[in-house]
């Protein structure tokens, strides 16, 4: 009897062992499966709605202290110690696949690892968001766009705090899904339209409490209303992609080139402006008679030549008022005279050296006081008011 409950005994053990195992075999292959899933996320909308969440369970850990990680190049690089975990993350628990916001004035640092002193893998800025791949120990890793790394959970905001922020920060986006799109002034296939959009155009939209705040109305079933510099327009729903988005950290690389392509942008600007300095200074020491054929030539080069010899005396009738000033080079390069001045054009005409001999000689009769329009010292596009009209110039 004694060695039949000895083996009834071990039979029992046997079996509980290989249920322990199995259940354990389980339980890693569902790990293994939801962290793919978590990777590829649900997107901000779908976290921001549970009723499209993947389908995942997610197991309560203990709450845990951590070391604070914020700011950005700190003068003196040292962590200051938090005694309590996150107040921002509740609990924390398992939210694999779940959305994460920064919790910042102005910097996260972002980690290859879950240490203070690991190599920086990136920056979330204040209002960035992102997908929660892993927690451990008062630390996240965390997707955000190109970034992937570790963030400490006191600067984070989870769940419901998480969701509430990035409905505050983030934005929702129309994307246009086909080309020629109108935009119309109206939710009306027959209303006005104030442009035809590309293919892959985006725009923010605007929600029926913004419009009903705004317009007093709502959007109708079947149109989507947007931000079309600062008045509402409105698409088909069947041609746009409706996303709401927030904004993304940015890796260690992506600063890097980001200040590069800014560094080269100012040093094209001042080399631009350089050139536009020196194309200016020599149009200022250029002779009177071929600065005036240069403004004549950007005003009425294709103008008949009486036409271009009234320009000519607009200037020097300019020169002898007394309201202006007294010299051409000054009555030409006043501030918010004549366009072509004040824009490069007549800088860039004089460094050419194409001035047309019918604009110098027109210059020169109206140096010389020839003046078919009298005492005028304007001129514009002939049909806005009354005055001398010689072509398509009026002159008063």
């Amino acid at each position: 009897m004694e060695k039949g409950g000895i083996l009834r005994r071990g039979v029992f053990w046997a079996a509980g062992i290989f249920l322990l195992l199995g259940l354990r075999t389980t339980a890693q292959a569902q790990e293994e499966k939801g962290a793919g899933s978590w990777r590829e996320g649900a997107g901000v909308a779908a976290l921001l709605d549970p009723g499209i969440q993947p389908e995942e369970e997610s197991v309560s850990e203990p709450e845990e202290t951590a070391e604070s990680e914020n700011g950005f190049g700190s003068e003196n690089g040292e962590e200051s110690e938090s005694e309590t975990g996150s107040e921002s993350g509740a609990d924390e628990e398992d939210e694999a696949g779940g959305l994460v916001m920064a919790d910042v004035t102005d910097v996260l640092n972002v980690r290859e690892e879950p240490d203070s002193e690991a190599k920086l893998a990136g920056y979330l800025y204040a209002d960035c968001g992102g997908t929660v791949l892993e927690r451990r120990d008062g630390w996240t890793k965390l997707v955000s766009g190109e970034l992937e790394g570790w963030a400490k959970d006191d600067f984070l905001l989870f769940g419901e705090a998480a969701q509430e922020a990035a409905k505050n920060e983030g934005r929702t986006i129309a994307r246009t899904t086909t080309g020629a799109l109108r935009i119309r002034k109206e939710p009306s296939s027959e209303a006005g339209v104030y442009d035809l959009l590309e293919e892959g155009a985006e725009y923010e939209v605007v929600d029926d409490s913004q419009l009903e705040f705004s317009e007093g109305k709502t959007v109708p079933e079947g149109w989507v209303a947007v931000d079309y510099g600062g008045k509402t327009g409105y698409v088909s729903a069947d041609y746009v992609e409706v996303e709401f988005l927030v904004d993304y950290g940015e890796t260690v690389s992506q600063v890097q080139q980001r200040q590069e392509e800014a560094q080269q942008a100012q040093e094209a600007a001042e080399r631009a402006k350089q050139a536009a300095e020196a194309q200016k200074a020599q149009a200022m020491a250029a002779a009177d008679d071929v600065l005036l054929a240069a403004l004549i030539q950007c005003e009425a080069g294709d103008e008949p030549y009486e036409g271009q010899v009234a320009v000519g005396a607009v200037v020097m009738n300019r020169v002898k008022s007394g309201a202006y000033p007294d010299t051409i080079r000054d009555v030409i390069f006043a501030s918010g005279q004549f366009t072509p001045a004040g824009s490069g054009q007549l800088s860039r005409v004089v460094a050419s050296g194409t001035v047309k001999s019918s604009c110098l000689q027109a210059a020169r009769e109206a140096i010389g006081g020839v003046s078919p329009v009298g005492s005028a010292t304007h001129f514009r596009r002939a049909g806005s008011r009354e005055g001398i009209v010689i072509g398509n110039h009026v002159f008063w």
